[in-house]
């Protein structure tokens, strides 16, 4: 059949790069034209993505699928190689759904706007065709390619300290990005023969420990940066305090997942006896990204740079999941992405609703905006309240499988699965903390000094009850020009919390798309558990937090790899 010949993915990921192309030539004078023309492809993108899956993906398969093979440089072993299963699939359609709203977001862009959507265009391609690569070094030029625009993006339409910010992401992204190629070269070269980049055949070759220790441990730190693993997090809250909110909603919606899933696809499916070394780092990584994001979050003022360091530690979870050796704790991990890109985008775009009203960010400056814009306050309500982890809400629903994930381990002694789970927990509870901190301070503090801005002389510098407060500007809500979220505005946050809902009250949503996949990755973590634990079974010094194997459960799988 023709369907089953159509090049699905490679169209996926061209479509937004080839339409850029086009921008430059389209007729248009107010920047009007160029806005519908990129909304109306990220649309027609995010739809043929639900069409390909929903029509020729398999979610009950843990195999590669919709495998598209291209000769690009063959001299260079490299391959037009692109492919979907459970790992990259709710994550493409994560990209298309965060970066077209995103795109709708940018809706009062004036400055350049042909070159605003070229880039965003650019970007959305790059997104995707990272989750698709199934050739080792395609995926490092997608991931590279991913870093101009938004290079860019923040160095073009961000704020005041904008350059400071996109040069420290370029810097830190650039130079950890320089890891993957490595690994990518020495795992392509390793075992001589015909040298291959392709992930599948990658996997079946049998490098030496000590190989995939040095590997594991450069795609650590690659991952990490983009992931934001303390001490490796310093550009995010750069990035997010300049960037402008459609970006942000971007940065924290997808750039955040791409470090996720990377260590997911690479580090667990390639390289697992190191994982095995690895994994308790990666456990106290977790719990110190959650603690630290938190704690750090109370110290901030500026709303997105709270948000910034909210998303580091929810990141923690991420990294606790893929820890965790158990099929529950991966699956909370890539629940955990998924709810986070949706919670995290809609916070970021309602942020950025309440800049555009109240042109600061600085929260001790907005207080009392809740009287006059009810409708944002109602949303950010919302979108915060699942940041927290409200039960009904997808946040909930992500952590909670992390925890049991944890908990039920059986690789980790009890003592260490204790005090991991403890030490999380106090993330958790901080976290509704400084949330509803940021609620009261932005719609119902005092805001700053009154410095009333009203032509009626009746009420000049009067504190009526009916007064609201934005920055140094006075205002009766019924005479102030900041006016609440308008339809469109509306309609953005609405989409992402609709699914947050809907993934929050019915999980399996999002997870049946994956599940059979992340049984298969930790089935393989376990058997290589299984065998370096025989070889070597006290592989962790004995200690209080420190894990130590089941020599029990290492027979009991054993026998299974044997069979």
């Amino acid at each position: 059949m023709m369907a089953d010949r159509f090049p699905w993915l490679t169209a996926i990921v061209l479509l937004p790069l080839v339409a850029s192309l086009l921008i430059p030539v389209l007729p248009d004078k107010d920047g009007k034209r160029v806005r519908w023309y990129a909304l109306g492809i990220g649309i027609a993108d995010f739809a043929l993505m639900c069409y390909a899956f929903w029509k020729h993906y398999d979610a009950s398969s843990a195999s590669f699928q919709l495998v598209e093979t291209y000769a690009w440089v063959p001299q260079l072993g490299l391959n037009w190689a692109v492919s979907v299963d459970g790992l990259s699939v709710p994550l493409v359609l994560l990209a298309g759904f965060v970066t077209t709203l995103s795109m709708f977001s940018a809706w009062q862009v004036d400055h350049r706007p042909r070159l605003f959507y070229f880039l965003m265009l650019v970007l959305y391609s790059a997104q995707v065709g990272v989750f698709v690569a199934k050739d080792l070094l395609l995926f490092f030029i997608m991931w590279e390619v991913e870093l101009i625009p938004v290079y860019l993006l923040v160095c073009i339409w961000g704020g005041q300290r904008r350059r400071y910010a996109a040069t420290k992401f370029l810097l830190y992204t650039a130079a950890a990005s320089i890891f993957i190629l490595v690994a990518a070269l020495a795992m392509g070269l390793y075992g001589g023969g015909n040298m291959t980049f392709d992930i599948t055949a990658l996997g079946m070759k049998e490098y030496p420990l000590g190989l995939q220790l040095l590997l594991y441990a450069g795609l650590l730190i690659a991952f990490g940066v983009k992931l934001a693993v303390f001490p490796m997090h310093t550009w995010l809250p750069d990035a997010h305090g300049e960037a402008s909110s459609p970006v942000s909603m971007i940065l924290a919606g997808v750039l955040l997942k791409m470090g996720g899933y990377g260590l997911i696809r690479l580090n667990l499916e390639l390289l697992p006896d190191a994982h095995i070394y690895f994994a308790p780092v990666l456990a106290i990584l977790g719990v110190v990204n959650i603690i630290y994001g938190a704690l750090n979050s109370f110290a901030q003022t500026n709303m997105k740079r709270r948000l910034a360091y909210s998303s580091i530690s929810h990141m923690g979870f991420v990294l606790l999941g893929i820890a965790s050796f158990t099929d529950l704790g991966i699956n909370g991990a890539m629940l955990q992405m998924i709810s986070h890109g949706l919670i995290a985008s809609v916070l970021f775009f309602l942020a950025g609703v309440t800049y555009d009203r109240t042109h600061t960010m600085v929260m001790k400056d907005m207080g009392g905006i809740g009287q006059a814009m009810p409708k944002v306050f109602a949303l950010f309500t919302i979108g915060a309240m699942a940041s927290l982890a409200l039960p009904g809400m997808s946040g909930f629903a992500g952590e909670l499988a992390v925890f049991l994930g944890v908990t039920t381990s059986d690789v980790y002694s009890s003592t260490f699965c204790t005090v991991t789970v403890f030490l999380a927990a106090v993330g958790v509870i901080l976290t509704p903390i400084y949330l509803l901190s940021m609620l009261r301070q932005v719609f119902y503090g005092k805001g700053a000094a009154l410095v009333c801005d009203i032509n009626n002389v009746g009420l000049e510098n009067q504190e009526d009850e009916g007064t609201v407060c934005f920055g140094t500007d006075c205002l009766v809500p019924t005479e102030a020009v900041y006016d609440d979220a308008r339809p469109r505005e509306v309609f953005i946050a609405a989409c992402f919390l609709v699914v947050i809902i809907g993934i929050g009250f019915y999980p399996k949503m999002a997870m049946q798309m994956y599940d059979v996949k992340t049984v298969a990755v930790n089935a393989n973590l376990r058997q290589s558990y299984a065998i370096v634990s025989q070889t070597n079974p006290r592989i962790y010094a004995n200690g209080i937090l420190i894990p130590k194997i089941s020599q029990t459960n290492d027979e009991i799988f054993v026998a299974q790899v044997k069979q």
